[in-house]
């Protein structure tokens, strides 16, 4: 096939061949993109991203979040059993919050049923949340130097995990009586723990 080139701004085609044959080739390759997939741009400024690209991010969003929430220690307080279980509990009774609560000076907190709690969220009110002082012992101030892409993926797959368990109670104030078994988690003297037994 000869080849030829008139100037620059023209394009490589064929001799002899006219704008028909040009117009033919596009169609036979807009066919085979559509045919095949190929991503599309609305707008001209629009990033090009299928849906397959979208699932492909959100998945692996939800993974980084199923190892956040893991190594973090989300589940030592937030699902029951856990610790004793050293972490072998099927994700299906995870996050669903603690109704033994942690007493101390600041009165009684409880550990948040973490897949109801998410269910009332967006993302951007999770991300002011996880950032905002929280009674003991959460530990608030390391969601607080989090990313935010981090805490996002850890909404996600709390999200993705579905709703599960019950609401825990409402904070106990100082000086009140919790109607719950608790933890006490105050330091204890050696002498003070023996003469309890």
């Amino acid at each position: 096939m000869n080849m030829r080139v008139t100037d620059m701004n023209t394009v490589c085609r064929p001799a002899g061949s006219d704008w028909r044959d040009t117009t033919l080739l596009a169609v036979i390759a807009a066919a085979t993109a559509l045919a095949f997939g190929s991503p599309t741009v609305t707008r001209a400024d629009a990033p090009v991203e299928s849906k397959a690209t979208g699932s492909a991010q959100q998945f692996a969003s939800i993974e980084r979040g199923r190892y956040l929430v893991r190594t973090s220690g989300c589940n030592d307080c937030h699902t029951p059993g856990y610790a004793e279980a050293a972490g072998n509990l099927p994700e299906s009774q995870w996050l669903t919050g603690l109704r033994v609560g942690f007493q101390g000076p600041w009165g009684v907190s409880y550990p948040a049923n973490l897949r109801l709690t998410m269910r009332q969220l967006s993302e951007d009110q999770w991300l002011a949340s996880a950032r905002a002082p929280r009674l003991p012992p959460m530990p608030w101030f390391s969601l607080r130097v989090m990313s935010d892409d981090d805490l996002r993926a850890m909404y996600r797959f709390v999200r993705s995990l579905g709703e599960a368990g019950q609401p825990v109670p409402a904070a106990v104030p100082p000086g009140s009586k919790a109607t719950t078994p608790v933890i006490v988690f105050v330091p204890q003297t050696p002498e003070s723990v023996h003469a309890n037994r």
